[in-house]
């Protein structure tokens, strides 16, 4: 009787998420930015994705790198143009980062000194 009563909880749960979560949460896909050798770093610009792929709001991108060589720091339009963030920007500098794209624009950059500016930046679209 409990197992019945515990299997009919899970069911319950899994039925509640399909039901409350965002479609496009649920369709999310991840993609490796830059390539699986280099990942991120100042060879960027010639992402292809970036360029050809339209993404979803809620995609995942995964920025591998080796952690200390660079960070990646999600910004805006203004900060990405002139290659700085906010003090209380959160960088990322595990190596292994996942951020979840929004819908619009979405805006990265490295926030080593010169990596920016030498174009280790990153523009990608989410509709």
């Amino acid at each position: 009787m409990a197992v019945r009563g515990g299997s009919t909880a899970v069911v319950a749960i899994v039925l509640m998420l399909f039901f409350v979560l965002p479609r496009d949460m649920v369709d999310a896909e991840s993609y490796f930015v830059g390539d699986r050798i280099y990942g991120w770093d100042f060879n960027i610009s010639n992402w292809p994705k970036a360029k050809a792929f339209t993404f979803k709001p809620g995609d995942e991108l995964v920025f591998t790198y080796e952690p200390g060589k660079y960070d990646v720091v999600p910004v805006n339009d203004i900060e990405y143009d002139n290659c700085g963030h906010a003090l209380d920007s959160k960088v990322y500098r595990s190596g292994n980062d996942k951020i979840n794209l929004v819908d619009g624009s979405n805006y990265f950059i490295s926030d080593f000194p010169n990596h920016c500016e030498s174009g280790m930046k990153l523009r990608v679209f989410a509709k």
